[in-house]
């Protein structure tokens, strides 16, 4: 690896993924290596209370694209994000889970896509999930979008690729990832979709359990209605001076 800036930069927010680390890395590895471009890998942790930190360290001593980062006290995963796009030094964003139900290999096609727009955005196919979980975020997404009148089919898809521009733009509050491409498209982003693959969870289990996920989203829904409903758009030119 050489000492030029990469050009893509890899956040992985996680807490209590020990079993997954090692294989994401790895997967995640052969598809960085393909590219022509240099990169990194920013792991976020999130105050676990297993040995996540030291498996980053370890990776971190062997391979110079992978950073560490770590939250204290427990912030949530809005807080882990925030942290890692602020680390960041490449152009362009991604994002994945570290449970590994995205799947690397779906990167590069997301990024080609950024040819024409800001933020492209995966929408799972045959979601690996239990049935209540399907239907709970179809409904959540179905009143989402009633609500904000965006588009966005997969809000709830962590696996994303954004400029790093962009980001630089939006606050993520508490629960704000949950919204992160509106929050984008409110500040004028092209934002576009494609079709991913997605796992059941070998590791572990959610950190969210679904009632308190779809109350929590339901009052950050009203606050992000708020904040496009007060949110002002409009152009602005610089006149001409005289000679």
């Amino acid at each position: 690896m050489t000492n030029k800036p990469p050009y893509l930069s890899v956040v992985i927010p996680y807490r209590d993924e020990e079993s997954s680390l090692p294989e994401l890395y790895a997967e995640l590895c052969e598809v960085l290596d393909a590219f022509s471009f240099e990169s990194e890998i920013v792991f976020v942790d999130d105050a676990s209370r297993d040995e996540g930190c030291s498996i980053v360290r370890d990776l971190a001593a062997k391979d110079r694209r992978v950073r560490g980062l770590s939250l204290s006290p427990h912030s949530g995963q809005s807080a882990a994000l925030a942290a890692g796009f602020r680390a960041v030094r490449g152009e362009i964003v991604a994002t994945l889970d570290a449970d590994l139900q995205n799947v690397p290999a779906d990167l590069p096609s997301l990024i080609a896509a950024l040819d024409h727009a800001d933020c492209v955005c995966g929408v799972r196919q045959l979601r690996q999930d239990s049935l209540a979980k399907r239907l709970g975020s179809r409904a959540a997404n179905a009143f989402r979008r009633f609500v904000l009148s965006d588009g966005i089919s997969d809000i709830g898809c962590s696996i994303r690729v954004m400029r790093a521009s962009s980001l630089s733009r939006v606050k993520l509050f508490r629960g704000g990832h949950r919204f992160l491409p509106a929050l984008l498209a409110m500040e004028g982003d092209r934002i576009v979709e494609l079709p991913v693959r997605h796992r059941a969870r070998r590791h572990g289990s959610s950190k969210y359990g679904l009632v308190r996920r779809l109350l929590e989203s339901s009052f950050d829904l009203l606050a992000v209605y708020w904040m496009k409903r007060r949110t002002d758009r409009h152009e602005v030119k610089e006149l001409n001076r005289r000679a």
